[in-house]
């Protein structure tokens, strides 16, 4: 049977293929941040993830420098260690166990219409996907259920990924018995922010991210070559604000809001060029970066602290998984072999 805690629990989690941007913040971790303090908070890297689109040994043989730099990532933006438990996927067996019970509980139908699987072979020029990269949602389900999480703070693109989720929780207690909650998503403020390049989605492989860890310099070169109004011929000529990436990145970023909206006014009476409102841009986010950089500086200065923050978080996971595990198998009825089960 479920149980009844006085915290909720939130799980939630990146692939280690490099260092997180601005989308990631704005989607993801600001809510992380925020929450710690309410929620038991469970933070994966998700490195099994990463073998559905990314399963060459090349790739498989960064994992581990990545997962530095996305724990530094975390602890940069104000992630706790002490509120967060934060560990890696595939250093817990249970997620392995838990995923094949939970692909019998869902059909090839069902996953074949997850949009956002279509997106990603789109993106990636897939055209045959294989088990693994279907089987996403799923393994995405064990990841939040291994530690029985009640919310999942996500990009709004992965809203067709929790449901999925939710219909296995919900195919589990109601085939069996009640072990695991009904987990909810939770949505970031800027459901998505656009690349530099204006196009739909911030992305690594997009190469039009502005990262958590880039210098002022390389923030300078990358907002000046931002995407603006393509029908703005002269800074003189009325412009377009919605939609408009640099003003996009305004709203979210410049916590002068007087400024912001100052801008507004001028750009759509041609009254401002893109240069001045691109050098303000460039003030607010290095502003907005420089606290991330500064204690990014700080952590980096102390070596085995990554490996020691994911060593006790994937213990504590372990023991979760282990209890989990043992509930499920007593729900089901395998207890048949149980002495032989350690």
């Amino acid at each position: 049977m479920a149980e009844t805690r006085k915290r909720k629990r939130i799980l939630t989690g990146d692939r280690p293929t490099g260092k997180l941007h601005l989308g990631h913040y704005v989607g993801t971790l600001a809510n992380r941040v925020r929450l710690q303090n309410e929620y038991d908070v469970f933070l994966l890297v998700a490195d099994y993830h990463m073998l559905t689109t990314r399963f060459e040994k090349s790739h498989i043989e960064e994992v581990a420098q990545n997962t530095r730099h996305l724990v530094l990532d975390y602890l940069s933006v104000g992630i706790d260690p002490e509120r967060t438990t934060i560990y890696v996927q595939s250093l817990v067996p249970e997620v392995a166990e838990i995923f094949l019970i939970f692909s019998m509980l869902v059909t090839v139908p069902r996953l074949q219409r997850v949009p956002t699987l279509k997106e990603m072979m789109a993106d990636l020029e897939i055209e045959n996907p294989s088990a693994g990269l279907l089987n996403y949602p799923v393994l995405q389900a064990a990841d939040i259920l291994i530690v029985r999480a009640d919310l999942v703070p996500v990009g709004k693109d992965q809203e067709s990924h929790i449901e999925v989720s939710r219909e296995i929780a919900r195919r589990f207690n109601q085939t069996y018995d009640k072990v695991f909650p009904i987990p909810e998503g939770l949505y970031g403020d800027v459901a998505t922010l656009v690349g530099t390049d204006g196009k739909a989605k911030m992305s690594k492989s997009l190469n039009n991210a502005i990262f958590l860890s880039d210098d002022e310099e390389t923030v300078t070169r990358k907002v000046k070559s931002m995407y603006t109004d393509p029908t703005r011929i002269r800074a003189t000529d009325p412009g377009h604000v919605e939609g408009n990436p640099v003003f996009i990145y305004h709203d979210a970023f410049n916590a002068n809001k007087n400024e912001v909206e100052e801008l507004k006014q001028r750009y759509r009476k041609g009254q401002v060029g893109d240069v001045e409102v691109k050098q303000r841009l460039v003030r607010a986010v290095n502003d907005f970066l420089e606290p991330i950089r500064q204690r990014r500086r700080e952590y980096e200065a102390k070596p085995k602290l990554v490996e020691e923050i994911i060593d006790r978080g994937t213990e504590a996971v372990t023991r979760e998984g282990r209890e989990t595990v043992r509930l499920m198998r007593e729900a089901m009825g395998m207890t048949y072999f149980k002495k032989f089960k350690s």
